[in-house]
């Protein structure tokens, strides 16, 4: 006994390949296999010679303005991971240092923070460095002292020193 031919399917189609596939279907229908296989591949290959592929200029403009994106939010990143560690090494230490007894301050104040490098500072700040130098270099330094105090978390004031080249507090 021979199976029951299973029931058609209907299938949307783009328009252009109605007729193509009309073909294929009464080829199927006729069991004519080996010329339905033969209009098949005529098929792919007339598609693949007629199909125009568009090669599209890279807005390398577009890119470099992700990419910018992308390394600010980076540089943020690293800043808050900075900035966790030493709050959660800075208030051990505090603690250790305050319950200690320092012999080397006795005034009960907190350690100073020292200077630091262009590339420690903009993490501090949550920038990159080129942010960071172009600020210190279009802005005075009153506004320089400003900007970065907005941005610092203990709201230090930063000033640039061109003799060390580093950044020193100014609170």
């Amino acid at each position: 006994m021979s199976k029951p031919a299973p029931k058609s399917q209907m299938l949307r189609v783009p328009t252009v390949l109605i007729p193509i596939v009309r073909e294929l279907s009464q080829l199927h229908r006729e069991g004519h296999t080996t010329a339905l296989l033969q209009r098949l591949q005529d098929v792919v290959v007339e598609f693949d010679s007629k199909t125009d592929i568009d090669h599209y200029p890279i807005n390398t403009k577009h890119l470099e303005e992700k990419l910018e994106a992308l390394n600010n939010r980076v540089a943020q990143l690293e800043g808050a991971l900075i900035a966790i560690q030493r709050n959660g090494s800075a208030s051990n230490n505090y603690r250790r240092y305050k319950n200690s007894g320092n012999p080397y301050n006795q005034t009960g104040q907190p350690p100073q923070i020292e200077a630091l490098s262009e590339e420690k500072l903009a993490l501090r700040l949550n920038v990159n460095i080129p942010t960071l130098q172009e600020k210190r270099t279009t802005l005075t330094q009153e506004e320089f002292s400003e900007w970065s105090k907005n941005r610092d978390r203990g709201k230090y004031m930063w000033q640039f020193n061109e003799k060390d080249k580093l950044y020193h507090p100014a609170k």
